[in-house]
Order: C-alpha cells, then structure tokens, then sequence
C-alpha cells in the first residue's frame, strides 16, 4: 500500500511540527491542551503514513510499535495510578513520544549523511554539523517540555518521577544510592549536588533514542561528579576499594 501523501511532504509537515511545539510551551492551558490532542494524534498519522510507505512487508514497523506500548505500560505500571482514564491518556502520550522521539533521531541521520556528501572542507561540514546539533537539541527539549506539561495533567509528582526512572532504566536512584554507599561522610550539600547532577543528566537521557546513548549521557555526568568529589578532597580509588570490602563482608555475612 502506497501512501496518501509523498515522503517529503509527510517529513516536512512533521519538521513544521515540531517547530510549533517550541512556541507552545510558554502559552496558555487552553492551547497546550489542544495540542497536546493534535501532537498525539498527528504522531500516530505520521507513524501511519511511515507504515504505508513501506510495502507490504512492514513487520518491523509493528514490532516497533508494539515494543513501545508494553514498554509505556510496564514503567506506568510501576505508577499504581488507578483511574483508567488518566492511564489510558498517558500511555498514549508516551507512545507518541517515542514515536516523536524516533522520528527526531532518524531524521537527524539522514540529514547528516547528506550533509557528509554534500560538505566540500572538514570546516564546512564541521560548521553544517553544528547547525544541526542545535537543531537537534531544540526539536528534542520543545518536546521534551510538552512531554512533561502533558504528563504533569494527569500524573502527580511522585507517579512522574517514576515515569522518568523508567524512561532511563532507573539509572537516578540506582547511581545515587550508589554514590552514598561508596561515600557515607558525603555532606547534605554534596548529596544535593550529586543528585542535581544526575537529575538534569536523566532529563536529557530521557530524549536519546538508545539504552547505549541514555546510558552515555550519564555517564558523561558521572565524570563530573567524580571530578567533583575528587576536588572536595575524596580519594575514589581507596573511596571504591574500601566500598567493595563492605560489599563483600555483607554479602558473605547474609551467607552464614
């Protein structure tokens, strides 16, 4: 089945779309509200049209799909929201922003492999590249905010951070209770600091269209943060080697 509307239209209406999104953040409930309808809606029409490009054959499409429903499902299950409504409306935006989300990340290597082909110097396509990386980073933090104004309507503030957790494989409180374990002298305030830290790092991992890539994203802070500790006076190698001690008397103490 072909589809109703040219590749190149479909990719441009999607990249005008994503666009609008960056000016609807900052405008009134009543506009978020309808487009937090219409992005929901056209993500599935766009999600569709990229269906009926393909010949019949279009498995993997459905796979896709699929595995992106039971994932929303099962991280909005660890929520214990209980209206059917309110979960039946947040699945659905969490699907659509995965599909939004895939669509960003594979539009963004098509266009940098034209942008490869088409660059004449390293300087040029250096310059071309960095254009698009802002690009990029724009599309990824205008959805990423109506994500959160959407969700914020029908999830309280605890079931949210719960959905983020699950959107980075709980790497948040796994990494910080690390932290604290490795270090127990660790002050209120370099708790603060380390927390801080890891939260911006679990917004823009939330984004990344990989487990490699939200996993690189935090790992880049723990950089960081190590950095950090070593600079309070911490000395990591011993801070781990004794750490792994304790880990190891606790474990052959719950043996006996």
């Amino acid at each position: 089945m072909k589809s109703l509307l040219p590749q190149y239209t479909i990719f441009l209406l999607q990249e005008k779309f994503l666009q609008c999104a960056e000016l609807v953040t900052t405008s009134s409930f009543s506009i978020r509200s309808t487009f937090r309808i219409s992005l929901t809606v056209l993500a599935i029409f766009f999600y569709a049209s990229g269906l009926a490009q393909s010949e019949p054959g279009n498995d993997k499409e459905l796979e896709y799909k699929k595995v992106i429903t039971e994932r929303s499902l099962k991280i909005l299950n660890t929520t214990g929201i209980d209206d059917a409504v309110k979960k039946e409306r947040v699945l659905n935006e969490m699907v659509s922003q995965y599909i939004w989300l895939n669509h960003i990340h594979d539009s963004d290597k098509i266009v940098v492999n034209e942008l490869k082909e088409r660059s004449s110097t390293p300087e040029e396509l250096a310059k071309v590249q960095k254009i698009q990386q802002e690009k990029k980073a724009s599309r990824l933090l205008a959805l990423h905010e109506n994500f959160i104004i959407r969700l914020k309507e029908d999830l309280t503030d605890n079931q949210l951070e719960k959905v983020k957790d699950g959107m980075t494989y709980g790497v948040l409180p796994v990494t910080y209770s690390a932290y604290q374990d490795m270090i127990p002298s660790l002050t209120d305030g370099q708790k603060a600091k380390i927390f801080n830290w890891l939260k911006e790092a679990r917004e823009l991992a939330m984004d990344e269209g990989s487990s490699e890539k939200k996993h690189a994203v935090f790992g880049k802070y723990k950089g960081r943060i190590n950095n950090y500790l070593s600079a309070e006076g911490y000395d990591l190698k011993k801070q781990n080697e004794e750490w792994a001690r304790r880990i190891k008397e606790r474990k052959d103490g719950g043996q006996k």
